[in-house]
């Protein structure tokens, strides 16, 4: 059995909780709270705990944040491979409303560090990987040399292309083998890469052969699945990367959850579906879609975002044995 490989960043989050979000100009009374995030740490705690074995490449500074995340790694038994950098590691304002809705400000600091040479350096943790889990909020080259170098060991290239705003560049989607936008990302991508343009909120409800098309055209290998939501999920599959689906496409309903805080639930999704896709490889792939779904649901009952990541056995215990990595 493989690894997973996260390549990406660590933040220190400062969080804000109000009665709803402010407006441009206004100042609210709220909560304050810190804690450790980053998508791609959150991602390597969500894999971690979701049972698989994980290594984590990063940059980080030499700094109270920094020893933050040297300590959680290892608590978590995350396998912490970092380039020490003399920027203050990464930081992120976010600001949450009673209903679990947020706006998030990121300061890159020591994440902007990360270089392609350092990823081609980790040439011991590719040769172990079953999968190479990236997202967006590190230098699109050393997020280019993962994939590729994820590839050409033979593990899965998974792009989580997040945040919303970041550029995602043509290479980067040839590098891709599955690609999990939510819907402001999907639509995002699929006016540059293809000029079609369509409103986030219309995603859920467009038909399925439309949707399948305009994840064909976006990304004419692999696999595409789209986040919805309270709405599930979508999946696309190119017709020779079906991993034992019968259907070229389906969807997948959203897991019941007691919404407390959705910071990070997106990447507990991205990291359940790796730690999945790793340990019971042969597993259909809508299989490890469901189960990342319910582990991302079962995130959002409690406040933060590494920090709410829970266990299999959590989740386990709540979902049921369907969703063991046996």
């Amino acid at each position: 059995m493989g690894s997973v490989l996260v390549i990406g960043s660590f933040n220190v989050d400062h969080v804000w909780t109000s009665d709803r979000l402010p407006r441009p100009g206004e100042t609210l009374s709220g909560r304050y709270s810190s804690g450790p995030g980053g998508k791609g740490f959150n991602q390597a705690v969500a894999a971690r705990r979701a049972g698989a074995a994980t290594r984590f490449v990063c940059a980080l500074g030499g700094d109270g944040g920094g020893d933050l995340a040297r300590a959680l790694a290892a608590d978590d038994g995350i396998d912490l491979r970092e380039l020490r950098s003399e920027a203050p590691t990464g930081t992120a304002g976010i600001y949450l409303d009673e209903a679990g809705g947020n706006s998030i400000v990121i300061g890159a600091g020591a994440n902007a560090d990360l270089s392609a040479a350092f990823v081609t350096a980790q040439a011991g943790a590719f040769a172990e990987a079953a999968v190479v889990l990236t997202q967006l909020e590190s230098p699109a080259a050393a997020v280019l040399e993962g994939l590729r170098r994820a590839r050409a060991a033979g593990a899965v290239a998974l792009l989580n292309p997040a945040p919303a705003n970041a550029a995602v560049a043509a290479d980067l989607l040839a590098a891709t083998d599955i690609l999990t936008p939510n819907e402001t990302e999907f639509t995002g991508l699929l006016a540059r890469s293809t000029g079609t343009r369509v409103a986030d909120d219309a995603i859920a409800a467009t038909p399925d052969d439309r949707l399948h098309d305009w994840c064909r055209a976006l990304l004419p290998h692999g696999i595409v699945v789209i986040t919805l939501g309270g709405a599930g999920c979508f999946v696309s599959h190119a017709d020779d990367a079906r991993r034992g689906e019968e259907a070229a496409c389906y969807r997948l309903p959203a897991a019941p959850a007691r919404v407390v805080d959705t910071t990070g639930a997106g990447d507990a999704f991205n990291g359940a579906l790796a730690a999945g896709l790793t340990q019971a490889p042969a597993a259909p792939f809508a299989q490890h879609v469901r189960l990342a779904t319910h582990y991302a649901a079962l995130s959002t009952e409690r406040a933060g975002a590494a920090a709410a990541m829970p266990s299999a056995a959590q989740l386990r215990e709540r979902f049921g044995e369907l969703f063991s990595a046996g």
